[in-house]
């Protein structure tokens, strides 16, 4: 009876640790069409991510294109969530990196204290200034391109779980 319970935790471990990467920055899968990279850009940048710099007269504006400006934004948008590997789902839109994506005199941050500003600057927000999707503010989409929070905490809760069934089977 032990040894189904070590394998019932075991089980449990690999569900909990399951969809977590090590990467160092978050960037928009390329191809995906420019509609659903627009949506997660403009979330990234209604949500704290840091935009100035693909601005116009910003940094990272060159390439100017909506797959260039997505990853930057994703990208400060998941190092100012202190890298939450959640923080770069946007419904499959977005995926970790460990390839660094900067280059053309771009540099994107690679840690959450890079991706930070000083208490006296806002996030950038990017044109046209929105909360959420474009398509005149339609919102009925949001659900579909918003990251997913919580599942941390769901699994932390598995993990408890089965951790307590398999004491209580080993008993």
């Amino acid at each position: 009876m032990a040894d189904a319970a070590h394998l019932f935790l075991l089980v449990a471990v690999a569900a909990a640790l399951a969809g977590r990467s090590d990467g160092a920055w978050c960037v928009c899968r390329p191809e995906l069409a420019d509609s659903a990279l627009q949506k997660a850009l403009d979330y990234a940048c209604g949500a704290g991510a840091d935009c100035k710099p693909i601005l116009q007269s910003g940094a990272c504006f060159a390439p100017d294109t909506v797959k260039a400006h997505c990853s930057y934004a994703v990208n400060s948008f998941y190092q100012r969530n202190s890298q939450n590997p959640q923080a770069c789902v946007f419904s499959g839109t977005a995926t970790l990196s460990n390839s660094d994506p900067s280059g053309n005199g771009c540099t994107y941050p690679a840690t959450p204290s890079a991706a930070a500003t000083t208490s006296n600057s806002s996030p950038g927000v990017y044109s046209p200034p929105t909360m959420g999707p474009t398509a005149l503010n339609d919102n009925s989409a949001a659900a579909s391109v918003l990251p997913v929070a919580g599942l941390t905490t769901v699994r932390l809760l598995i993990l408890a779980s089965c951790s307590l069934v398999a004491l209580c089977i080993g008993a």
